[in-house]
């Protein structure tokens, strides 16, 4: 007996038939533009070359622009489309698409009592990533000097780049610094194994500036072992306030040398600690008690 075809069933075919159509293009034309980036930079190495004398010293220059923040990205992106698989499996990604830094933090609580937590323990919100903070970022860097409010790079987690960022510097030196990148889970999402958590984060400790060892990119060089800076900001957040617990989930990923997004090493044991911060006393909390006991003091009175 043969199926009928319903309009509906007609108009999503052919609806997944355009999608299917739409990423094909676009992954044809970001393939040539890859190849693009990387005949351009030959081409200028070429030309460059046969100029000769001190012509060299910038071009050498333009071929690192051309490659580091065109051809290479474009590669990688093209690359990790191929292989990174479009679930969660505890890694962030790079702007690239490329799998970077481990989720190794996890929280449960209020927008609210989560920056109440990470400001009482004495860390900094980033500033959000403009021309202006950028160029403040690369000054403050080659000179030395402090910028608390330093922004981070994008990663991104759940198809977006992280909700904010939190940092301390280290001397006073930018170059050093302790950070940690916070994502808003979406609403009824699940970790593996069905635990529930508000926000997932992920803490690294930069330990000098340096070169990406894939695209090469100017960026920060992270410290290889993240579960010390995963228990450093657990243990502050809890030092300063008595009211926050900690669940662990053991052997949550499972443990692993790797790399991040940059080319850095890492590595981990695969425990996940939730931050328990729903017991953290807020402004709204206390407006709240307060309009209770009013209610309840105006009841007494009738």
């Amino acid at each position: 007996m043969s199926s009928v075809k319903t309009p509906k069933k007609i108009a999503a075919r052919q609806d997944r038939s355009s999608k299917t159509l739409t990423t094909l293009l676009d992954q044809s034309f970001f393939i040539f533009a890859g190849l693009a980036s990387f005949w351009l930079a030959w081409l200028v190495l070429r030309e460059g070359w046969a100029t000769g004398g001190w012509w060299l010293v910038g071009l050498f220059f333009v071929v690192w622009i051309i490659v580091a923040y065109l051809a290479l990205p474009r590669l990688h992106r093209i690359l990790s489309n191929m292989y990174v698989p479009n679930y969660f499996i505890g890694r962030t990604r790079t702007a690239d698409g490329v799998l970077s830094d481990p989720v190794n933090l996890s929280v449960r609580g209020s927008e609210e009592k989560l920056h109440k937590a990470m400001t009482e323990a004495g860390w900094v919100l980033a500033d959000d990533i403009t021309p202006r903070s950028a160029w403040k970022m690369v000054l403050t860097v080659l000179s030395g000097r402090s910028y608390p409010n330093a922004p981070v790079s994008p990663a991104f987690l759940f198809g977006r780049r992280q909700d904010f960022a939190y940092q301390q510097e280290v001397d006073g030196n930018p170059r050093r610094r302790h950070h940690v990148r916070f994502w808003r889970c979406p609403t009824g999402w699940l970790l593996p194994g069905g635990h529930r958590v508000d926000w997932l984060a992920a803490g690294t400790y930069d330990k000098s500036v340096g070169f990406s060892l894939f695209t090469f990119q100017f960026t920060h060089k992270i410290d290889e072992n993240i579960d010390i800076e995963r228990d450093y900001i657990i243990e502050s957040v809890k030092s300063n306030n008595k009211n926050v617990r900690v669940t662990i989930l053991k052997d949550f990923s499972t443990g692993y040398h790797s790399r991040n997004g940059f080319g850095d090493a890492i590595r981990t044991d695969g425990d996940l600690p939730i931050l328990e911060v729903g017991r953290i006393k807020t402004d709204d909390d206390n407006v709240s008690a307060s309009t209770r006991l009013g209610v309840i003091y105006g009841r007494h009175n009738l």
